[in-house]
């Protein structure tokens, strides 16, 4: 892990000598940074209170103006292409079968769910987010790729409880761009749930945006968290977390965890129903 001073992992972005520098190293991206933040500091009024109903509405926002940025990435189809290859490629290295049954939290408009679909057997694939207009896009999605006869669930909610998914269910959760989007407090209520419907010997990878120095946000979308808060955070509702190394030489920029159940002591019993999977 890189920590030299300066590096990309001490950065503060939400300090004013790093966004004066950055202006001045980049003078074309400051009316546009101007523009958001003006808008999030005017949905952050008409939402106050609740960070999931202000990144909603950031999100019809972004979707309205472009469906391929408004997921990361820029709108250029082809790297909304080669970062949902990016994810898909990742998970089958790591022993994704067709037969698992995987949910996708923050599925946006299927950047890689539509690749997961096509994969898994049908019915195996169960997307969710919070934003029902990209769900819209997700449909379109699907159309495109004439993936319908693999009938995946695409459900928006108002929250991470999960209350309505089935206990020991899926044997991969997955969440790409989620956390980094996401104050602590709604990574704890999904951290407080996610156990419950993760079938046992299943896992739960999730990205977020990695500091090394004091933990902070910019414009109340971007959150930036050192690893061991989050890995205390997954232990406190009773799962193990994994650094996954091999994830941070791929070209995206954000750091990955893994959350399993703890291992079973010599001589318990398996529990739960279905399919485990390795890797």
């Amino acid at each position: 892990m890189d920590k030299t001073p300066g590096s990309r992992l001490s950065r503060n972005r939400a300090r004013l000598g790093y966004k004066v520098g950055y202006a001045l190293s980049h003078p074309h991206r400051v009316l546009p940074y101007l523009r958001r933040a003006g808008r999030d500091s005017l949905l952050r009024l008409r939402h106050r209170g609740s960070h999931v109903a202000y990144y909603r509405a950031v999100m019809a926002s972004d979707t309205a103006r472009s469906p391929l940025a408004a997921v990361g990435g820029g709108p250029s189809p082809e790297r909304w292409l080669a970062i949902g290859q990016l994810q898909y490629d990742y998970l089958v290295g790591h022993g994704l079968t067709p037969q698992d049954r995987l949910l996708e939290i923050g599925c946006g408009n299927l950047r890689a769910g539509w690749r997961f679909i096509d994969y898994l057997e049908p019915g195996h694939y169960y997307g969710i987010d919070i934003s029902p207009d990209i769900l819209i896009e997700a449909k379109k999605t699907l159309v495109h790729y004439g993936l319908q006869a693999k009938l995946p669930h695409l459900t928006p909610v108002d929250d991470l409880t999960l209350d309505f998914l089935p206990d020991r269910w899926f044997t991969v959760v997955h969440a790409h761009s989620v956390f980094s989007h996401s104050p602590l407090e709604v990574i704890d209520e999904c951290l407080a749930h996610v156990g419950r419907v993760l079938a046992p010997g299943g896992f739960f990878d999730f990205t977020f945006d990695r500091t090394e120095g004091p933990e902070h946000h910019v414009l109340g979308e971007d959150f930036y968290y050192r690893t061991r808060t989050l890995v205390r955070l997954a232990a406190e509702h009773g799962l193990d977390a994994r650094f996954m190394d091999d994830w941070e030489q791929l070209p995206h920029g954000q750091s990955k965890l893994r959350l399993t159940h703890p291992a079973p002591e010599p001589g318990d019993r398996p529990a739960g129903p279905g399919t485990t999977m390795a890797g």
